[in-house]
């Protein structure tokens, strides 16, 4: 009977603790595709990317956002009720103590008396690890605590980058505004000028009405550029919890810089591989995962016996006084087993509950990574596409500027007619909007990156 026994016991500690579970599969590339003008060396997180751009008003309100973001805090809660959960979950490993006292008062008719017994009673209550059911349990609280840490690193990291993102939104908006009020004085100076040309008969009245709708078609331009740099103002106030009336002040601050052609090519992307352990959606996945895995052991341990160990005693007395002095001690030992027979199959149904569950994390654990990989991919091709595009803009916008400035005096010499300054002066406010366009968006490219790398 003995040489039966134990080995069983044995077999079910084995079955119990170490359920067999599939693991995820990803194929990991040795490269990015869209990586090759990008350093492959591996690089520390970086807690302060935004810093690479050098601006310190971004570096301000940034930080700021960090600090007022409600999503954070909430975040931060969520950390901290994670940790007591496994404050919680760990304190099961300790034996369980309390104490019982009472006092009891019996009357008796044939000897008009009462008799009065007050008796205390400490426990000791202990439940036996046997089958890992704490240590599943210790593991569950464990994962969603590191689960919640990456989850609020993820918040961060987004709240981040929209911020950075809006903040170069705001500056592509203000370049867009400088540009149609630098291009309607001008052309209004061009309107006064060829007003005074048509008063002396040297323009018609067709270059006139010309000269006008050019200048209309920038000034229509001004409010659709003010109000989208309203929009952005309420868009960054949300992000740092604060009034829109104090950032509408940043909107106009002469402080705020001009949109420069950036020149951070050299970002070390590292490997594929890095966003495993990089990204905080990735890692919230893989404790997703270990978190699943300990509801499968859970659910497992439950369809076996468990034991608990209790020790307790006490003392009875009829004086108060004599609680731990004259009454007489007694102490007791109790190992109980409990084990469910048969309840129609509910808790083998609840296990592979918690299997298909697990593989539902296995599942989400590979698309992340997949996804993963598009954002880097994706990052990577705009910053290397947009960058070429960007060379070219700026080499239009100084010919069309020079096509401007020639058309403009041969006009004046009257050697040209006034459609070709107007041809010329539109191609030089389109090309100086699209450049100013691609500029700021050179900059989100980046932020793109950094956001999916992990940074």
């Amino acid at each position: 009977m003995k040489r039966f026994i134990l080995p069983t016991l044995l077999l079910l500690v084995l079955v119990g603790c170490n359920p067999r579970l599939m693991a995820p599969r990803v194929v990991v590339p040795d490269r990015y595709y869209y990586g090759e003008s990008f350093s492959q060396d591996t690089v520390r997180v970086e807690p302060y990317w935004w810093r690479v751009f050098g601006d310190t008003t971004l570096n301000t309100i940034v930080e700021y956002a960090v600090e007022q973001n409600k999503d954070l805090q909430i975040a931060i809660s969520r950390i901290e009720q994670a940790r007591y959960n496994l404050s919680v979950a760990r304190s099961a490993y300790l034996p369980s103590v309390g104490a019982e006292v009472s006092a009891n008062g019996a009357y008796s008719s044939a000897s008009d008396n009462i008799a009065q017994t007050y008796k205390i009673t400490p426990t000791v209550s202990w439940e036996i690890p046997l089958f890992g059911s704490l240590r599943h349990t210790s593991n569950k609280a464990r994962a969603e605590l590191m689960y919640e840490e990456w989850q609020l690193r993820g918040v961060q990291l987004s709240l981040e980058a929209e911020v950075a993102t809006s903040y170069f939104t705001l500056l592509q908006y203000r370049q867009d505004l400088l540009i149609a009020r630098r291009s309607s004085e001008l052309r209004q100076e061009m309107v006064s000028l060829i007003d005074s040309l048509y008063r002396y008969g040297f323009a018609t009245g067709v270059n006139l009405e010309q000269a006008r709708s050019l200048l209309y078609t920038s000034e229509v331009d001004i409010p659709r550029y003010e109000f989208a740099i309203a929009q952005t103002i309420l868009s960054l106030a949300t992000l740092l919890g604060e009034e829109p009336a104090k950032l509408s002040r940043l909107a106009y601050s002469e402080k705020l810089p001009e949109l420069r052609t950036p020149h951070f090519y050299d970002v070390a992307v590292g490997v594929p591989s890095d966003i495993l352990m990089r990204r905080p959606d990735m890692m919230s996945a893989y404790y997703a995962l270990q978190g699943a895995a300990a509801d499968v052991g859970i659910a497992r341990v439950a369809r076996l016996p468990s034991f608990t160990l209790t020790l307790f005693g006490g003392t009875a007395t009829d004086k108060v006084a004599n609680l731990f002095s004259g009454g007489a001690w007694v102490a007791n030992a109790l190992l109980s087993l409990s084990q469910p027979i048969y309840n129609f199959g509910g808790l083998r149904r609840k296990e592979l509950a918690a299997r298909e569950a697990y593989r539902q994390s296995v599942l989400s654990y590979e698309q992340t990574f997949v996804e993963a990989l598009a954002d880097v991919e994706e990052a990577l091709a705009n910053i290397t596409t947009s960058r070429d595009e960007l060379v070219r803009y700026e080499e239009l916008v100084k010919s069309n500027r020079k096509v401007a400035t020639i058309t403009n005096a041969l006009y004046m010499s009257g050697l040209s007619n006034y459609l070709d300054v107007i041809d010329a002066e539109r191609s030089l406010y389109t090309s100086q909007m699209e450049r100013a366009n691609l500029v700021a968006q050179q900059y989100i490219n980046l932020i793109n990156l950094y956001k999916a790398l992990g940074r």
